[in-house]
């Protein structure tokens, strides 16, 4: 049998990756509403001649919301977290189920682990390229240009 340190591994992470997928997803939502809240009410404001201040921060709130989308990745955090987990859950349920590619495995233990890790490592590096790409404004440009 799966070695307890494997699966409270995955346990852990299933656990981890969906909570942070909720989260990010709440964020993303909750700022959306708000932006596009204030979004609508930009033009209403102007067409009853509200004070230019009122106009002007609803439209400093629409700009300052989606920056903040921009800069933590809410939405893609919540896509890209979710599918981390569902991937991990589908790992599990093939373990038990001793079948895909566990079905044959000389060792399906050390199958399992490589694979686990191996969906954690590459969810990782997405992760890091994207960080990289917001910090470089998403232009491609590399450091030395």
């Amino acid at each position: 049998m799966v070695t307890n340190v494997t699966i409270e591994r995955m346990e852990g992470q299933i656990k981890w990756y969906s909570q942070k997928s909720a989260w990010n997803q709440d964020c993303f939502k909750k700022l959306k509403v708000v932006e596009i809240i204030a979004a609508a009410l930009v033009p209403f404001a102007a067409g009853i001649s509200a004070p230019a201040v009122v106009t002007g921060l609803l439209g400093v709130i629409v700009v300052a919301l989606e920056g903040l989308q921009n800069i933590y990745q809410f939405q893609n955090n919540w896509i890209t977290y979710r599918s981390t987990a569902e991937a991990l859950k589908h790992e599990k349920y093939l373990w038990y189920a001793q079948a895909g590619p566990y079905l044959n495995a000389q060792n399906p233990e050390a199958l399992l682990a490589e694979r686990i890790e191996s969906l954690i490592s590459t969810e990782n590096a997405k992760w890091a390229t994207e960080c990289e790409q917001a910090g470089r404004g998403k232009t491609g440009a590399t450091a030395q240009e």
